[in-house]
């Protein structure tokens, strides 16, 4: 009797042990890029699974295989595409659209990070939406845009618009690692009226402004509302900026072929100045610390978390700067390692101002 129930308990509990967790990897492919798994879960067919630890290294496991995640390792399921989506490319005129399809990339075996893997790590959090990355990449693309980095006019001849198409798919695989199959102008004015929006926009403005004014103490209590949402921002751009900024400064050295002696010269002093703000990124303190174990004021933390925020945004200028180096032909390196020097001083004031504990040491690095 008694063997027998250790029999059927072993037999459970084996059967326990070799039973695959849930792992629901039906929107993949369809609503969704990729999603974090658990561990011991098979990687779907048509999938592979990219594993990351704590430091940002990254491997791959192909179809039909079992996630085996080392200590402080995580896993996703990641599926290729193709993917369609919708893109508006100026903000003032949301009627005007791109249809794009696009793919992850396949594994470059002569890269050290596939930067789709590397985007995962710094930014995938528990998965990657397929709205959600399409709203990415439409910032990335309006901001090209708005800055002058990339031309979409009217009318735009075949010539222009090869140009445009060139910019646009180097931008999305250095900033994101998806590869841009097709891309076609739509009309959107049947779905997207600007006039509406417009008019929602002001009105959830004054729903906002009437409710903060209803409160008994207006000051304090948009303090309190606004304290959870930096402090995760904050995290977040200094994940990104540790994970990445390693592999720009990489990236840029291997792009950029300086033509001359002074142009090395100034190519290294960028990698250089970079080299120090990653290393100020290694090191910072805690956002809600001024000293250990001293608490830091709150207006004083949402200035700090604005400053990293603003180093995300520097971060995202530097990739696109990256695309262009790469696409630029023949174009001289001069006004790109100019622009570079612009990006470098915003990374440099602004992980400073991150570090700094008052105003007023904030107001000293500006001068």
């Amino acid at each position: 009797m008694f063997g027998s129930l250790l029999k059927n308990s072993l037999r459970l509990s084996l059967h326990r042990a070799t039973r695959q967790p849930d792992f629901d990897a039906a929107r993949l492919g369809v609503t969704a890029l990729a999603l974090q798994a658990p561990h011991g879960a098979a990687v779907p067919p048509g999938c592979a699974a990219v594993l990351v630890d704590r430091n940002g290294r990254s491997r791959r496991l192909a179809a039909g295989g079992k996630i085996a995640a080392h200590e402080g390792e995580v896993a996703w399921c990641v599926h290729p595409g193709p993917y369609s989506c919708e893109l508006s490319p100026f903000a003032a005129a949301p009627e005007i659209g791109l249809r794009v399809s696009i793919a992850i990339d396949a594994s470059d075996p002569r890269a050290t990070h596939q930067r789709f893997d590397l985007f995962l790590a710094s930014e995938g959090g528990d998965g990657v939406e397929l709205a959600q990355f399409s709203a990415a990449m439409q910032t990335a693309l309006q901001r090209e845009l708005a800055q002058g980095n990339l031309d979409l006019p009217p009318c735009t001849t075949l010539e222009e618009w090869n140009a445009f198409r060139a910019g646009f798919n180097q931008l999305m695989y250095t900033r994101f690692g998806v590869m841009v199959d097709d891309c076609v102008p739509v009309d959107l004015g049947a779905a997207r009226d600007y006039a509406r929006m417009l008019e929602t926009r002001l009105a959830q403005q004054e729903q906002q402004q009437a409710a903060r004014l209803a409160q008994p103490d207006v000051a304090a209590t948009v303090a309190v509302q606004e304290a959870f949402v930096p402090a995760c921002e904050d995290v977040r751009a200094l994940r990104r900026l540790f994970l990445e900024l390693p592999c720009l400064m990489c990236a840029i050295r291997l792009a950029a072929l300086p033509a001359g002696q002074e142009q090395f010269r100034q190519q290294q002093e960028l990698l250089r100045r970079l080299d120090l703000v990653s290393l100020a990124v290694g090191t910072m303190p805690a956002l809600e610390l001024s000293a250990p174990n001293q608490p830091l004021a709150q207006e004083e933390q949402l200035r700090r978390a604005r400053h990293s925020r603003r180093a995300a945004a520097a971060l995202d200028e530097a990739w696109a700067l990256l695309a262009r180096i790469k696409t630029g032909g023949e174009i001289a390196l001069a006004p790109l390692f100019d622009e570079a020097e612009r990006i470098v001083a915003n990374l440099e004031h602004d992980t400073a101002g991150r570090r700094a504990v008052r105003v007023e040491e904030d107001e000293e690095v500006a001068a």
